[in-house]
């Protein structure tokens, strides 16, 4: 039985945009920032993601367990549970009849990471993640050149330092990776308004690099350019 709830659902949608909670949260806790994300996007699927195991912190869903998490461990831990994450990203893809190019991720926390880690296993999943006080479970061996990151971090948060996202973000950049990397000060754990209206920013205007490299790549055909 699915969880999810579908936050807007536009007659004929060009854009999916699926959003992912933190660990004992629940699709309604993204609800807000779906509604958000609608008034920029009326053309947008846009559903939030229940995550696919109860909780065992006493309430909500989990992609996978924190209890007892290291960083020797979770990685193990989030590839246990992506083949579900991606599924359920598929789903959504199939209901709406809308693929890759047209598929963005928006997951906080534990959600971020799921995302994040997703990016890396199916290149072709999804062709924007937004990772909301997130990181990933390990920097990835190489870039990811059909996807953009979205990285959104507040400086003062105790759960997932923001050091994660900086540090990815130059680790991605290093790589020839497109990804961009906000972080806010005074804010904390949190979807805070400041990083949600970068998001929509970046969603309107960000041009993905592999269509500049293609653009710059590109060979003029013989004989488009006549001396005078």
């Amino acid at each position: 039985m699915r969880h999810d709830i579908v936050i807007q659902q536009p007659a004929s949608p060009v854009q999916l945009m699926l959003l992912f909670h933190g660990v004992g949260g629940s699709p309604e806790s993204m609800a807000e920032l779906g509604r958000y994300l609608g008034k920029s996007f009326p053309q947008a699927l846009i559903v939030s993601v229940a995550g696919a195991d109860e909780s065992d912190l006493g309430q909500g869903f989990q992609w996978f367990s924190v209890q007892g998490v290291t960083e020797e461990n979770r990685l193990q831990r989030v590839a246990t549970a992506l083949p579900r994450f991606v599924a359920a990203v598929e789903y959504w893809q199939q209901q709406s009849g809308l693929g890759h190019a047209a598929t963005a991720l928006l997951g906080f926390s534990q959600g971020a990471i799921m995302a994040l880690e997703a990016a890396v296993a199916y290149p072709a999943l999804a062709s924007r993640v937004l990772a909301f006080s997130g990181r990933f479970a390990s920097l990835p061996e190489r870039a990811l050149p059909h996807t953009t990151i979205h990285l959104f971090h507040g400086k003062a948060d105790p759960v997932i330092p923001y050091v994660h996202s900086v540090r990815a973000a130059e680790h991605l950049i290093a790589l020839g990776g497109d990804v961009t990397a906000e972080i806010e000060p005074f804010v904390g754990h949190q979807l805070h308004e400041d990083l949600l209206e970068k998001a929509v920013e970046y969603l309107q205007s960000h041009i993905p690099k592999h269509v500049w490299d293609e653009a710059l790549s590109a060979t003029p055909p013989q004989g488009s350019i006549k001396p005078h």
